[in-house]
């Protein structure tokens, strides 16, 4: 079997904390800032292209359209959130191989009832763990062999236990799973349990204000967790920085005073390449230079 651009990465690395990101300029500034990978949010996209919460409005066609334009923007492998595959395993076959073509480094699959909800959102429910694996059996056998890295999401830990979350995770490692992501433990014991017991390498999702105690990497790393996810970061600072800016403008009538906290004309063109683009349109003639 092929190692996936990911694993490459965690060979490397041993442990990663990594962000996750919405659209094609988060992604560059990721990439910018040095990040070796990046996550893309399904609750930061249902936010940012429909303007709703993560509660299964968001369809395959939005996502993988996303996906897409991100993937194609930044060279860094990008691993995106593909819900519950959208449907059954064939939804999920259909899934993983529009997101391979799409250029995706790999996904998260989960096992909620569709319409999912955020995992640190209440009244979650599951399916029938078979009925889960058959999902990454199909993903599984969807990318065969080729450089998609596939990590098994259970959201059970809520709705049935850990031993039950455990068991789910076990099973689709089993069944050609690459990582295990047990869902909105919300205790340091759950944390522990998870890190001790769930097979590397093993996903801690700390997003700000949720369900699970929000930790640093050196100590998610020693407690067993490889991939560590800070999905909602780079939403919740844009969101905040956006709102204060506009809350000048609204109650001034202007920016000034403002300027730290804005990035630069200057900056901001090198940010999206737009020196690099005069440098392409004079080859063909259709620039002259200064």
């Amino acid at each position: 079997m092929t190692t996936t651009r990911i694993e490459k990465i965690l060979d490397q690395v041993g442990s990663i904390a990594f962000p996750g990101i919405f659209d094609t300029l988060s992604a560059r500034i990721a990439e910018r800032c040095g990040f070796p990978m990046a996550f893309i949010s399904g609750y930061s996209v249902a936010a940012t292209a429909i303007g709703e919460p993560d509660m299964g409005l968001l369809t395959q066609t939005e996502m993988v359209d996303r996906a897409r334009q991100i993937c194609a923007s930044v060279q860094i492998p990008i691993i995106v959130d593909a819900d519950t595959g959208y449907g059954n395993p064939l939804n999920v076959y259909r899934t993983v191989n529009q997101l391979i073509a799409g250029g995706a480094a790999g996904c998260f699959l989960e096992d909620q009832v569709w319409p999912k909800k955020c995992g640190h959102l209440r009244g979650k429910q599951v399916i029938a763990c078979s009925d889960y694996i058959d999902k990454i059996r199909a993903a599984v056998e969807a990318r065969s062999g080729r450089d998609f890295f596939i990590v098994a999401r259970t959201d059970a830990l809520a709705v049935e236990g850990m031993n039950a979350a455990l068991d789910r995770i076990f099973q689709a490692r089993e069944a050609g799973a690459d990582a295990s992501f047990i869902e909105a433990p919300d205790s340091l014991e759950h944390l522990e349990e998870i890190g001790r017991q769930a097979p590397a390498p093993v996903v801690a999702n700390m997003i700000e204000g949720g369900k699970t105690p929000v930790l640093d990497k050196n100590q998610l790393t020693k407690m067993g967790f490889q991939l560590i996810l800070y999905p909602l970061s780079g939403l919740f600072a844009a969101a905040r920085s956006i709102e204060f800016v506009y809350q000048k403008l609204r109650s001034d009538g202007t920016t000034s005073g403002e300027q730290d906290r804005l990035i630069s004309f200057p900056e901001f063109n090198e940010l999206i390449g737009v020196e690099r683009k005069f440098a392409l349109a004079r080859r063909f003639g259709i620039e002259s230079p200064e």
